[in-house]
Formats: C-alpha cells, structure tokens, sequence
C-alpha cells in the first residue's frame, strides 16, 4: 500500500517541478486584423527583392524599425497611423512602378520577423505582441487632410516646434505647419549633441579651400530657430546643404573651431516636418491619446479606416 501512495506522489509531484522549476513558457504571438487582399510591395534593398507583404504585417515591421520598443503604446499607435499614411501615400505615387517603398530610411525602416527574432531573443513574443496590438487598436486608420492621404512626414527629434514643410522640401501642405514640441528635451538624448570634424574634411566636404581661420555667419533663420542660409569664408550655402554634406542630425547648429577641428553644435535630430517621435512619446507620458498627439502634428487632420475602395487599390 505504501509502494502504491508513493508511487502516485511521485507521478504528480515530478511534473508539478517541472513545470514549476523550468516554467514552460505558453505565450503566443497575437493576431493581426487585416483583409487577406490588402498589401504593400517592399523592396528589400540587401537583396534587391521585391516582397508583396499583408499591410498591417508591414506597418508592424515598420513600428520595430522605427520607434524603440520601450516607447509608450500611445505613441506607437500614432506611429503606426501615421507609418499607414506614410505608405498609402507611396502606393499612390508609385501606383505604375515595380514596387511601393523601400525597406530604409529612404522611405520607412521595415524590420522582419526573422530578424526581430533574432535581435531581441527571448523577449520577441513580448514585444511583438506589444506592437501588434498598437497596429490592432488602430486597425486599417490613416490620416485625411480634404478627402486626401497625407504625407505623414515624420522625424526622430524636435529643436522644441517642427518646422514648414515649405522651408525643408519646397511643398507648402497645411497640414505639415510648424507646431511647439516641448517635450523633446526631457525624452531624447539626441536633443543636443555635439559632432567634432577635422578642417580638412570639413572643407573638402563643403567644396572650399582649407583656410587657418573659420568665418561662419548666419545669414537666415526660419522661426524655428534652423538655419536657412549661411556663409563660410564668403561662400553662401543653405542649412540644408550642410545637413546633408556634412551628415548633421539637425539644421539648428552652429560652428566654431578648434585647433585643427571644427565642432558643430546640433539641437534635434532629423529634417522636423510632421510628427517627432520623441515628442509623441513625451506626450503619450503626459497621458495624451494617440489622437491627441496626431492632430497636434498633423495640423487640421482627420482619422479615417480603410474601406472596400481602398483594399481594391491595393491589390
């Protein structure tokens, strides 16, 4: 009899510790809501192939790629809004060519499920599931400005408001307006930072004759505080220009030398027009909704769903 109590002990104690002791982990990665017929063709640049990938999958590749996962759900639901419009609009511009977008910076960063799973290890259930359900919560919503997809333009960090789409890419679209951002300070790390150049790849970056002496004035600024226009040495440039010549995370700079260097100083990260990221997640930590922070940013818009029409020009 003892033999028997033993024995019976023993077949429910043992997995009891195993599945104490080792704590088998049943989660499961939430679906996403989409039509099976509503997708997006993404050039994967590494390879040169062209992907035809579910739209709601794509838009969580996007929220990986460009917002950190530790940010706040709210401003990843405004992130995957404002990603979804991002790439309507592509569709419509590229409604003839071989693919819509590109998986870089070039249009929005698109990370896969291969390679997520291999970046964040153990901890990929958990953050995929965190953005798959920002990407369900707002399920198929994009942004309307007068019947019309936006240009949901969005950028890293702000120097304390965005900037006119007018001053940065020439387009003057209401919607893209200068707005205050003042919670990019407190969020970002990149809200100021300091770059050192050696004169030599300073001037020969900027095309001009390496000099002793380094004559920088500021000839224009935009209301933001970004530099429109500037001399060096009596060479004019735009801010611009210096942006891109010389990879500055900002236009909001300035330049002073040392010994053989040049230090340029930046407030902000990226060309300000639309959303900043940091911004959106200071707001979402003040407790502001995914709406709230997309109409702060995109001025005088409207969220609408994706309906029969739109999936048809999908497909």
């Amino acid at each position: 009899m003892k033999k028997i109590i033993l024995f019976t002990v023993i077949i429910i104690f043992i997995p009891f510790v195993i599945v104490t002791f080792f704590k088998i982990d049943k989660r499961e990665e939430i679906k996403l809501n989409y039509e099976s017929n509503t997708i997006i063709r993404v050039k994967r640049l590494s390879s040169g192939e062209i992907e035809y990938l579910p739209f709601e999958e794509y838009i969580v590749g996007v929220l990986a790629g460009e917002m950190p996962i530790y940010f706040e759900k709210e401003a990843f639901k405004a992130q995957a809004v404002a990603a979804r419009s991002y790439a309507l609009k592509k569709i419509e511009y590229n409604k003839d060519s071989e693919y819509d977008v590109v998986d870089s910076v070039l249009n929005q960063v698109y990370l896969d499920s291969a390679y997520l799973k291999d970046a964040w290890g153990n901890k990929y259930v958990d953050n995929i599931n965190k953005l798959r359900e920002a990407v369900n919560d707002t399920s198929l919503e994009y942004l309307e400005y007068n019947g019309e997809v936006i240009d949901a333009l969005f950028f890293s960090t702000s120097n304390g408001y965005t900037e006119n789409s007018s001053l940065v890419f020439n387009i003057d679209l209401p919607y893209l307006q200068s707005v205050a951002s003042m919670w990019d300070s407190s969020t970002s790390s990149a809200f100021k930072s300091t770059k050192k150049i050696s004169s030599s790849d300073f001037y020969s970056s900027l095309g001009l004759e390496k000099s002793d002496t380094l004559n920088f004035k500021v000839l224009k600024r935009s209301s933001t505080n970004r530099i429109l226009n500037l001399s060096i040495n009596g060479t004019e440039f735009t801010g611009r220009e210096l942006y891109d010549k010389l990879g500055l995370k900002s236009t909001d700079f300035s330049l002073k030398q040392e010994n053989d260097n040049i230090i340029i100083d930046t407030v902000g990260y990226g060309h300000g027009v639309g959303m900043s990221q940091y911004g959106a997640e200071g707001m979402a930590l003040e407790g502001y909704s995914y709406k709230d922070i997309l109409s702060h940013y995109y001025v005088g818009t409207s969220i609408k769903k994706l309906l029969n029409w739109c999936i048809y020009f999908l497909i």
